[in-house]
């Protein structure tokens, strides 16, 4: 009667080093054919840790090396370890792979592109120096979310101080509004040149960008002979059906 090869098991469950240079590779279900060369071609990389001595991944039931994450932009990583070569779309997809891999020439020659030079150097940029630009947006859904119980919208008044000038008046502008002042979102002032205008943009791109739809409009105040009126609010209109 023999006995069970634990040995044998052990090997089964963690992968040996690949006898081959070619390596097979199952990323969330979609399955690549690379080299050893290419996924150690940068040595501080994620990637060519997991395959320094014995490889960290399990395999799948076909062999295959098993990384779970969606591989549907694996692909153009794959391909600028091979070539060089950036992709022409998915580009803010690709940066993500990037990141999550760590492979820093590929994330360098993606924030060099048009699409994300943009973005990271300009919009992103104007943003920071906007006070509290991050958590006003999560108030802003927060506060939506709460109002959509049996309704079609949720409006939500933000006011929009561009200047210090601006915020100078703050006090009487929002105690002239008629609607409910506890919930109105305030944004800036800021130092840079982007626009009112340029700010709403933002805060529409940014919701959206998490599923919502939004639009925003001009909150039209009832003017006033003996009073100033104020054009620093708009309405945040949610859509939800």
């Amino acid at each position: 009667m023999s006995l069970p090869d634990y040995k044998s098991s052990e090997k089964q469950s963690s992968p040996a080093i690949p006898r081959t240079p070619v390596v097979q590779l199952n990323v969330g279900g979609h399955v690549f054919s690379t080299s050893l060369s290419t996924l150690r071609k940068h040595p501080d990389s994620k990637l060519a840790e997991l395959f320094v001595g014995r490889p960290k991944l399990c395999t799948d039931a076909e062999g295959y090396y098993f990384i779970d994450r969606d591989g549907s932009h694996f692909g153009a990583v794959l391909e600028f370890l091979r070539s060089d070569r950036l992709p022409a779309e998915n580009i803010p997809e690709v940066h993500k792979e990037a990141i999550h891999y760590n492979i820093k020439p590929l994330i360098k020659r993606l924030e060099e592109t048009p699409c994300l030079f943009g973005e990271l150097v300009g919009r992103q940029q104007f943003l920071s120096r906007v006070p509290h630009y991050k958590e006003n947006i999560e108030v802003l859904i927060r506060i939506a979310r709460a109002e959509a119980i049996a309704a079609r919208h949720s409006t939500i008044m933000i006011c929009v101080l561009r200047t210090e000038e601006d915020l100078g008046f703050y006090d009487n502008a929002i105690n002239s509004l008629e609607a409910d002042k506890e919930s109105v979102v305030t944004f800036g002032p800021w130092k840079a040149v982007p626009s009112v205008k340029d700010l709403l943009d933002c805060i529409r791109m940014d919701i959206e960008s998490q599923g919502y739809r939004v639009s925003v409009e001009p909150h039209v105040m009832e003017k006033s002979f003996m009073s100033r009126s104020y054009n620093y609010f708009y309405k945040l209109i949610f859509t939800w059906w």
